[in-house]
């Protein structure tokens, strides 16, 4: 019996470290998104181009490489923040692309389903605790043709294809939620810096693509 109780205790701080990892995760998540929802709106209200927007998100990829170098210091949450910032200021062009189109209505129903997809998927893995590590490798591969093809796709602007690209992000996002949401619940990833920044691009990527195909399949795309 003092055997169980000594490893029910060596395991306890481990239960609270990824709950600890997980509320701070979200806690941070939030921000970041009500964050990039206001710089969203600022860039909108300013009327910033595509050329000023493109500018923004390449920066806000370079951003990741220094986010990985101070994820374990307090500068991490500065980055954080910054990052966040500039992808959501990058959404302006194209938010008043459908407002302008009396589409706006679009850019909510996208919203709508994106919360519904992201709270869904990670109460199913908070509520079964199911290990998706699996998945990783099959994410990545889909990811990488996706990118590959979206790139390809440029020059050779088949609406088709746009359109099979958008559905293949929507999948592989959700894929990834249910993926990061998992490392965090056993585990996997102790760090909630650079689990908000996962989460951020889930969301951020399947907002743009689920917005795509509705505007696509409305008719105002």
């Amino acid at each position: 019996m003092d055997q169980d109780r000594y490893v029910q205790v060596g395991a306890q701080p481990s239960v609270l470290e990824t709950n600890k990892v997980l509320r701070n995760t979200y806690m941070l998540l939030a921000m970041t998104l009500a964050f990039s929802a206001v710089c969203a709106g600022l860039t909108m209200a300013m009327g910033i181009g595509h050329g000023a927007a493109m500018v923004m998100s390449l920066t806000a990829l370079v951003m990741i490489f220094f986010l990985n170098k101070v994820a374990n210091s307090s500068m991490g949450i500065l980055f954080v923040f910054a990052f966040t910032g500039l992808l959501g200021g990058s959404l302006g062009p194209m938010l008043n692309h459908y407002m302008a189109a009396g589409a706006g209505s679009l850019v909510f129903q996208a919203l709508g389903t994106t919360a519904l997809v992201f709270f869904g998927l990670s109460a199913y893995v908070l509520t079964t605790k199911k290990d998706f590590s699996f998945m990783g490798g099959f994410l990545l591969v889909g990811l990488i043709v996706a990118v590959v093809a979206s790139i390809a796709n440029i020059f050779m602007g088949i609406p088709a294809l746009s359109l099979a690209v958008s559905a293949a992000i929507v999948f592989i996002m959700s894929g990834f939620i249910l993926f990061d949401t998992s490392r965090i619940v056993n585990g996997g990833e102790t760090n909630y810096i650079r689990a908000t920044v996962s989460m951020y691009l889930n969301i951020y990527n399947l907002f743009t693509s689920i917005l795509h195909l509705l505007g696509a399949f409305g008719g105002d795309d």
